[in-house]
């Protein structure tokens, strides 16, 4: 299912044993546009810190209660790697906090998390890429903050479009399905969807999102006017509009494997649960 990412702040999140916090933000991915961890603010028992949480340590998420289940104990959640979450993430920083949890590495596969879509794959420790071992090069960050994306400015093949407003993320594989484009300057207020993979570049310094789309085209495309309404049919109206190959077609399915059925316990509850 989409969901709005603005909706999913302030979620609250819970280890097997207490409550550690709730949401303040996002890391995701700028190369495959997916959400890699929360930054959760944290009470008293974790002396206030932000804490990295990856998808692959959910054990459930109950949506109806805003609240995300992690297979991860307080005590294991506590002595994870400090991780200045105000600075670049590095990949050596990730190394350190997935050779702690006892996951491999989502990258050097083609799939979104290591071979798969999904990232509880990772979680049962299914597969290893020996290329994933390698470091990147010093200042080669591409984990971005999602609140500072918002706000971004879209700028089309002829003329401005209008800001980022929201991201609209996929609640099985974390991947960032749309930009929600708020075209308030010229079309009072209409909002719209663009994919991220259709930007032609995105400057991270002057905060632009570039996209070969005219005004026009986005004028003429179908508007988002509430969440619930963004379905499977209302996708294929958009990616028609723009003849664009849909993500759910055969060439992304590819890569994919069936997710893990949620049960009563995490199939990376071995390994992230022991303190």
């Amino acid at each position: 299912m989409l969901r709005s990412l603005k909706d999913l702040e302030r979620y609250n999140v819970s280890a097997t044993d207490g409550d550690i916090g709730s949401v303040g933000n996002f890391l995701l991915d700028d190369e495959s546009w997916a959400i890699r961890y929360l930054i959760v603010k944290t009470g008293g028992f974790f002396n206030e810190r932000r804490v990295l949480i990856s998808p692959i340590s959910f054990r459930e998420v109950d949506w109806s209660a805003g609240r995300f289940h992690l297979a991860l104990t307080m005590e294991k959640i506590k002595n994870s790697p400090s991780v200045d979450v105000d600075k670049p993430v590095s990949r050596q920083h990730e190394r350190d906090y997935y050779g702690y949890y006892g996951w491999p590495f989502y990258w050097g596969a083609e799939g979104m998390w290591g071979m798969g879509a999904y990232p509880n794959t990772l979680a049962a420790g299914a597969w290893y890429n020996p290329s994933a071992e390698r470091y990147e090069e010093p200042g080669d960050v591409h984990l971005r903050s999602a609140q500072e994306v918002r706000g971004y400015h879209i700028q089309g093949s002829d003329e401005p479009i209008g800001h980022v407003e929201d991201l609209i993320v996929d609640d099985e594989t974390w991947a960032i399905r749309y930009l929600v484009i708020n075209t308030n300057n010229w079309l009072f207020g209409r909002k719209v969807l663009v994919s991220p993979h259709w930007a032609t570049r995105v400057s991270w310094d002057e905060r632009n999102v570039y996209v070969a789309m005219s005004r026009q085209s986005i004028m003429d495309s179908p508007e988002l006017k509430e969440i619930e309404t963004l379905n499977r049919d209302f996708e294929s109206r958009l990616y028609k509009h723009y003849g664009r190959p849909a993500y759910w077609d055969d060439g992304e399915r590819k890569a994919r494997v069936p997710p893990p059925r949620h049960s009563g316990s995490h199939p990376g509850s071995t390994s992230g649960s022991a303190a």
